[in-house]
């Protein structure tokens, strides 16, 4: 198990990740995966913002994207955001997402974050669980959406 930053040549096997094992609803229309390539080789240089993965067998079969978010508050100590937390069916309950999750709770602790935080849409108990024992709360807070 290799564990790394995304780079633009893992763009055809995120999309694999992200539309066959992530979300329910497809794209309508054909990836640019020019550009996929594109912010993947943004992501490399931002110091901000991660796309992690985990390769095993020579292919990427899980990932987790990061964000680090500077804020004014918390004398002025960031906070980070996990998105987008998909493993391949094939290699589930091998330890491989609570891996990423690990790696980007240690680089939101090494920038100094007060907090890291992640959203899912599931309210299936199972992923509730999961990452329940990742160290994260489920708690009253509520979140709100508006889709743009």
């Amino acid at each position: 198990m290799i564990i790394r930053e995304a780079t633009p040549e893992d763009a055809e096997a995120l999309k694999v990740l992200y539309f066959d094992y992530l979300t329910k609803y497809p794209p309508t229309e054909e990836q640019d995966m020019k550009t996929w390539k594109e912010i993947l080789a943004e992501y490399n240089r931002d110091p901000y913002n991660y796309i992690l993965v985990i390769e095993e067998d020579g292919q990427v079969v899980s990932s987790v994207q990061l964000g680090i978010i500077r804020s004014l508050t918390h004398n002025v100590r960031p906070f980070a955001v996990v998105e987008n937390v998909a493993t391949h069916a094939d290699y589930r309950q091998k330890g491989y997402a609570s891996a990423l999750l690990q790696k980007a709770a240690e680089i939101a602790k090494e920038c100094n974050c007060y907090k890291l935080s992640l959203e899912t849409g599931s309210n299936r108990e199972s992923t509730l669980n999961f990452y329940r024992q990742n160290g994260f709360a489920i708690d009253e807070k509520h979140s709100c959406l508006m889709r743009l």
